[in-house]
């Protein structure tokens, strides 16, 4: 009699197991990220940025560290969420409690350290003059990427603390309960897009491609062969920036970030390659390589989703 293979059953049939979901473990997270982005930042043409970048995670990194544990989802929550194809902790869902709280710490850090631009100090006292309700609204908007010209250089401060909050949230689950969401390409545990995907060294997940959450910095195995944004497996190319030398494709392919593109849904999203520099931390990575989203901008290819930490103004939703 034969049968239909459900999820996971290929994945268990093979004889190298790797781990299907990698939860973010957050002050390593944080402290990994924010020492990338201040090694990227030397001689960058955005190094001032990316600086700033780094000095605020690493105030993530502070306030993860003295964060109080959160709890894991209830088992019938987490059937549920299986049962159905969901995300356990959609973020469009609810707000966490205490994220206000986090955003606060967060703005009195940075406001407290006489290097940060002079430009950003009065984002930094309209978020500390907002009450409660203005707050929420103000995630509510940034999570949904949809924030209008008043408000969108607060847009990093905002998802940083929001960062701070999901990734303690992730943290405290079981990697083993984790669903197979609807679609695949959406986090199992808060329901975000990757801001990136990263192909990974070392352990037993290495080699394998897993998709970086952009909020919760889960992460979760998505073969090669498919596009990270439509899940086809037809017209997935990769595209990186010329050396100055041209028409050489082996040093294309030798780059530590490239645009993943798919002609299907006309998308591109980077892949962060390990393999090419163990350091390479998928944020930070994306962060720090937008010449090659200045190139795709003269393709036909749109970028499938942001990065937490940059915000590009946007014509609002209607």
């Amino acid at each position: 009699m034969q049968r239909i293979l459900q999820p996971g059953d290929i994945e268990a049939l093979d004889r190298v197991s790797f781990p299907r979901v990698r939860l973010p473990r957050p002050a390593l997270l944080f402290q990994e990220r924010a020492a990338r982005l201040r090694q990227l930042a030397e001689g960058h043409p955005i190094a001032d940025y990316l600086r700033f970048a780094a000095r605020l995670v690493e105030a993530q990194q502070r306030l993860a560290a003295e964060a109080p544990a959160a709890e894991a989802l209830p088992a019938d929550a987490v059937q549920r969420a299986s049962a159905n194809g969901m995300p356990l902790m959609p973020a469009s869902d609810a707000l966490p409690a205490g994220w206000r709280a986090t955003l606060r710490a967060l703005v009195a850090d940075v406001q407290a350290d006489p290097a940060v631009p002079a430009v950003l100090r009065p984002v930094l006292d309209r978020l500390a003059a907002h009450d409660d309700e203005a707050l929420d609204a103000l995630a509510r908007q940034a999570l949904a990427d949809n924030l209008g010209r008043e408000d969108i250089a607060a847009a990093p401060l905002v998802m940083a603390a929001l960062q701070v909050v999901f990734a303690a949230r992730a943290a405290a689950q079981d990697e083993r309960s984790m669903p197979y969401t609807e679609p695949a390409t959406v986090c199992p545990v808060c329901g975000s897009a990757p801001v990136a995907s990263v192909l990974r060294i070392g352990g037993e997940a290495g080699g394998h491609r897993y998709l970086h959450c952009g909020l919760c910095a889960t992460e979760w195995h998505m073969v090669r062969v498919k596009c990270s944004h439509c899940e086809s497996t037809q017209g997935v190319r990769y595209q990186g920036v010329e050396e100055a030398e041209a028409g050489d494709a082996a040093k294309v392919k030798d780059q530590v970030v490239l645009a993943e593109t798919c002609t299907q849904c006309h998308t591109y999203r980077k892949i962060v390659n390990q393999e090419q520099d163990p350091y390479a931390e998928p944020l930070a990575d994306d962060l720090a390589s937008l010449t090659l989203d200045l190139l795709m901008g003269e393709t036909a290819f749109s970028r499938a989703s942001g990065n937490p930490l940059l915000a590009i103004e946007k014509p609002l939703a209607v």
